[in-house]
């Protein structure tokens, strides 16, 4: 049997406040019932190391963590300077990014072109610059910033074109994992093997991650 990440968190509601678990929007945790059988999807392999996804932050890091996010979500743009920080500061902490489109069509065209670019090695650099973004996004804006990072765009039409059946996997892969660890919306977190939907403030994410360290350190 894989090894499946757990579906809980930590048996105080006071823990899971200080967390911020339940942040504004966010819903209730699921119960996790049934998840057993849904090893295929929530593999440590397939949650946090997936090869079709790159790495930021120290790629042999100690703890991993998985953000599921969408271009268009304001929640994830304010969040992400300060994620950035914390992994930046921690020196030890692997980051991934999970493109989970769920605000509409133009999010899904942005996952894919940004998916697609990895083939550019220019993933992490689409990611920064599309996350900044404060206007709406367009096809035509999404192009025009992928442009401005380097990305050679006949080439990424050419990418998306002869890759899509691989992106769309990836853009699967990833939906079905949000479903199974009953996240509602974005962003949404893994951070080592304990999931945190919601906003976490940078003091929040350095206690999680620290709690996510001493967990691992008490299951050696």
């Amino acid at each position: 049997m894989t090894s499946t990440i757990t579906t809980t968190l930590y048996g105080k509601p006071t823990r899971r406040e200080a967390l911020g678990l339940f942040a504004a929007g966010a819903a209730a945790l699921a119960s996790g019932q049934g998840l057993a059988q849904r090893d295929d999807v929530l593999s440590e392999a397939s949650v946090l190391r997936d090869p079709e996804i790159p790495v930021a932050g120290n790629g042999a890091g100690d703890i991993t963590v998985v953000e599921y996010f969408d271009y268009q979500c304001p929640y994830c743009r304010k969040v992400e300077p300060e994620l950035r920080q914390v992994v930046q500061d921690d020196g030890k902490v692997r980051l991934v990014f999970k493109d989970w489109p769920i605000l509409g069509p133009t999010s899904v065209t942005a996952a894919r072109m940004a998916l697609a670019s990895r083939y550019q090695d220019k993933f992490i650099q689409v990611h920064d610059a599309l996350i900044a973004v404060n206007s709406k996004l367009t096809e035509a804006r999404i192009r025009e910033v992928m442009a401005e990072t380097g990305v050679d765009l006949e080439r990424l039409d050419k990418d998306l074109a002869r890759n899509a059946a691989a992106i769309d996997a990836v853009l699967r892969r990833n939906k079905d994992q949000a479903a199974a660890f009953g996240f509602r919306g974005t962003p949404s977190f893994i951070v080592g093997k304990f999931r945190v939907p919601g906003v976490l403030t940078m003091a929040q994410f350095g206690q999680a991650i620290a709690d996510a360290r001493k967990a691992l350190a008490g299951n050696k």
